[in-house]
């Protein structure tokens, strides 16, 4: 009998996930795609390629055209370099961290996207403007999707792929009874952080021409300050400057953003934020076009990641502060651990739930350790670690030191990316479900 597979979500998540059940599975799988807009397009700009990222794209066979877009690092003296820029008259490096590895690269999401697309196989068909709404459980097992347009579908199992505002999350702990029912809303709903995010892309050139020095023409730098810091680096084989300007009010963690998450805003906005910041930094600002600005939200830490034959991927699952530039890459690990199981000549339709609790088991909790890493780095980088740095004066002392050290730990060898990584982890829930359909096979 053929598993009807349905992902809610055609993003980065979505298109791995699909990608990966085709070039593993030894028979004939359908998965449906269901986008809520009119196109498979995605949000946000650049992407990090990180160590684990590659291994996943080196073993679906995308490695080789994928890194034909890279900005890839050059072969030595490679690593972010950061810079004290809270000083109106000129800041300083303050240090480079360069890595003992090839490091991570760094890529456009729309040219990710555009390589996934291509090597969607025949037997997944994608649905463009269908929004899920809900979904409710048929007395056989299976799920009725009902979506915007008053449309509905059927299937056995459902992936929710649907980013940080999930329908599938949303209606996943509305149905299922939880041990502290007064929860409810920490899980379903989005926590803003209290930090706005200014985008933009832009050509180099411009930049070059304006400030042929600036730093961030050929380097991934991080412009750090007093509650806030600049990220900027090349992409798009360096003809591309990408931008992520990060203004924080930590005491406005939690609490109800009042507008839209998404907006446009003007250029004056933001040089008005950062107008206690060096010049290299400034010139950045000034060579934004079209800025965007993003209400910056994550989803709280969930209990569980899979119940019954509903399974979370992505941000619907772990959407996370953007310091360490993983949550593109926690996505497509999720996709690759879920789709090779899903694709696994042991998954059955009775044993789904066996599988999809194997997938949970292995990728929750590292990617749950990987948003709270994240969110400790946001704060160091902005001088709000106050146990190790409490940012007054400029002066080059050794609190500084102290939280460099403290910054290299997470972003350094065998930081926050451990010694393993996404096809270790496979392996490890391949080797958990081969257990628990043994043991209950002999039930």
């Amino acid at each position: 009998m053929q598993i009807k597979f349905l992902c809610s979500g055609a993003g980065i998540g979505g298109l791995v996930l699909a990608v990966t059940i085709a070039k593993f599975a030894d028979r004939d799988i359908q998965i449906d795609l269901y986008e809520a807009h009119d196109a498979i397009r995605t949000t946000g700009t650049g992407i990090t390629v990180s160590r684990r990222t590659t291994e996943v794209l080196e073993a679906l066979g995308l490695y080789e055209e994928i890194s034909r877009v890279l900005m890839k690092p050059p072969s030595s003296g490679h690593g972010p370099k950061f810079r004290k820029s809270d000083i109106p008259e000129g800041g300083f490096e303050w240090f480079h961290h360069i890595s003992r590895s090839n490091g991570a690269s760094s890529m456009h999401r729309h040219d990710l996207v555009k390589i996934l697309k291509k090597y969607l196989p025949p037997s997944c068909a994608v649905h463009v403007n269908k929004r899920l709404t809900k979904y409710h459980r048929q007395s056989a097992g299976s799920f009725v999707l009902h979506f915007a347009d008053d449309s509905t579908a059927i299937t056995d199992v459902l992936i929710g792929a649907d980013g940080i505002r999930s329908s599938v999350r949303n209606t996943l702990f509305e149905t299922i009874d939880l041990s502290e029912p007064n929860k409810l809303r920490q899980y379903t709903d989005a926590s803003w952080t209290g930090t706005l995010l200014y985008r933009a892309v832009f050509p180099a050139e411009k930049l070059s021409k304006m400030d042929p020095d600036n730093v961030a023409l050929k380097d991934f730098v991080i412009f750090c300050g007093k509650g806030k810091h600049i990220v900027a680096y090349p992409i798009s084989k360096g003809t591309m400057i990408n931008v992520a300007a990060f203004v924080s009010d930590k005491q406005k963690a939690g609490t109800p953003f009042e507008g839209r998450w998404v907006s446009e805003v003007s250029r004056e906005e933001i040089e008005k934020a950062y107008q206690d910041f060096e010049p290299a930094a400034k010139s950045l600002l000034k060579c934004f076009e079209n800025p965007s600005r993003w209400a910056l939200h994550v989803t709280n830490e969930l209990p569980l990641s899979a119940c019954d034959r509903v399974v979370l991927i992505g941000d619907a699952c772990h959407a996370m502060r953007p310091y360490l530039g993983a949550g593109a890459g926690q996505a497509i690990e999720d996709a690759f651990v879920l789709g090779r199981l899903l694709a696994h000549s042991l998954t059955t339709l009775d044993n789904v739930p066996t599988a999809l609790k194997a997938y949970q088991d292995v990728r929750l909790p590292f990617a749950q350790f990987v948003a709270r890493e994240s969110e400790r780095t946001g704060y160091m980088l902005q001088f709000d670690a106050h146990e190790y740095y409490d940012n007054r004066g400029n002066e080059r002392g050794e609190s500084l030191d102290i939280l460099k050290g403290k910054i290299i730990s997470i972003i350094g060898e065998n930081g926050w990316e451990g010694e393993s990584g996404a096809v270790v982890e496979w392996l490890q829930a391949e080797r958990k479900l081969h257990e628990n359909v043994s043991c209950n096979g002999r039930l």
